[in-house]
């Protein structure tokens, strides 16, 4: 059990470093790359989604909701394994 908590505070350590360096970076990443951060984010500091649906109104709100809600079921370790290629 040890192994695997030290693993996770590992994983956790470097996903904050890599979110970090997404700050520091020179050009604005897409919109596609934007929502591909903010899904694995969410999904790797909050779990699944936790809040109702967006209304249709709420357009970006919905795409954001969207995007997080299609890693349902990813554990955190691997949302932020896979969003900051950390194998």
């Amino acid at each position: 059990m040890w192994s695997l908590h030290a693993s996770a505070t590992m994983a956790q350590a470097e996903f904050e470093k890599a979110a970090e360096e997404v700050k520091k970076l020179k050009t604005q990443p897409t919109d596609q790359e934007m929502l591909d951060i903010y899904s694995h984010s969410k999904q790797a500091t909050v779990g699944d989604v936790n809040t109702d649906h967006r209304g249709m109104l709420d357009f970006k709100g919905k795409v954001k909701w969207d995007a997080w809600n299609s890693l349902k079921g990813m554990s955190k370790e691997d949302a932020m394994k896979e969003k900051y290629g950390m194998q």
